[in-house]
C-alpha cells in the first residue's frame, strides 16, 4: 500500500513522458482559459488605468503559464537523454538562468494564487456570496496549481538568486494591484475587507517565497 502511494509522487510517474504532456496541455488550456477570464478586466485596465499595467493583471494564467514552460524544459530533457527528464541535471552551473527564473516563478505563484483563489471563494461564501459551478471548477483547477508545483520542483535546477528575482517579481505585482487597484475583481462582500485580502495576498507571496527556497534545496539533494 505504502508502494502505491509513495509511486503517485514518484519520479517514474511524474516524469514520464505521458504525465509532462498531459499535465502541459491541461495548463495550458487553462492558461488560454485564464486569460479569456481576465479579458473584461484587460480591456478596462487598458482603457481607465493605462496600457502598462495589464501585464500585472492576469495572475493565475500567467502562473500557470510560467508552470507550463517548466514543463517544456523537463519534456526536452527528456528528449535529449534516454534517462528520465531531471536525473542528469547538472549539481553545479550558471548561478541564474532564463530556466532557473521561470521555475522559481512556477514555484512562488502556482502555489500563491492556487491557494489564495481557494481562499478568497470560500471566505466570500462565509459573507453569504453563493458559489455555483464556476467557482467550484475554480477551486479545483487552483489546488490542481499548488500541488503540481510542489510535486515537481524537486524536479527543477534553479538556485537561491533565481528564486530572489521571483520574488521581487511577486511582490512588485502585490505592490502595483493594491497601489493602482488592478487586482483580480473580488466577491462583492470582500471589498469591505480590502484591507485583509492584501495582507492575505502579501502573506500567501510569503509563502510561496518559502516554498520555492525548500524546492531548492530538495532539488539540489535529488541531483546528488
Amino acid at each position: 500500500m505504502i508502494e502505491r502511494v509513495s509511486w503517485l509522487w514518484g519520479r517514474a510517474l511524474l516524469l514520464s513522458p505521458w504525465a509532462l504532456h498531459a499535465l502541459l496541455w491541461s495548463n495550458v488550456l487553462g492558461t488560454l482559459y485564464g486569460y479569456e477570464w481576465y479579458r473584461g478586466q484587460l480591456v478596462r485596465t487598458w482603457n481607465e488605468y493605462g496600457e502598462w499595467l495589464v501585464l500585472f493583471v492576469p495572475d493565475s494564467p500567467t502562473a500557470s503559464l510560467f508552470f507550463s514552460v517548466t514543463l517544456l524544459y523537463l519534456i526536452r530533457d527528456a528528449k535529449r537523454s534516454n534517462a528520465p527528464p531531471g536525473a542528469l541535471a547538472p549539481s553545479g552551473g550558471p548561478l541564474l538562468t532564463w530556466r532557473g527564473v521561470f521555475e522559481g516563478l512556477a514555484v512562488i505563484t502556482q502555489v500563491k494564487y492556487g491557494v489564495w483563489a481557494v481562499a478568497i471563494i470560500f471566505w466570500g461564501a462565509s459573507q453569504g456570496d453563493r458559489i455555483v459551478w464556476q467557482e467550484w471548477m475554480l477551486v479545483g483547477s487552483h489546488s490542481a496549481m499548488a500541488v503540481e508545483a510542489l510535486l515537481y520542483m524537486r524536479y527543477y535546477r534553479f538556485t537561491v538568486l533565481a528564486v530572489a528575482v521571483g520574488a521581487v517579481w511577486t511582490l512588485l505585482n502585490d505592490a502595483i494591484d493594491y497601489t493602482f487597484g488592478v487586482f483580480p475583481y473580488l466577491p462583492q462582500q470582500l471589498y469591505d475587507d480590502l484591507g485583509s485580502v492584501q495582507l492575505l495576498t502579501v502573506s500567501l507571496s510569503a509563502v510561496g517565497i518559502a516554498c520555492a527556497f525548500l524546492g531548492v534545496r530538495l532539488a539540489a539533494k535529488n541531483r546528488v
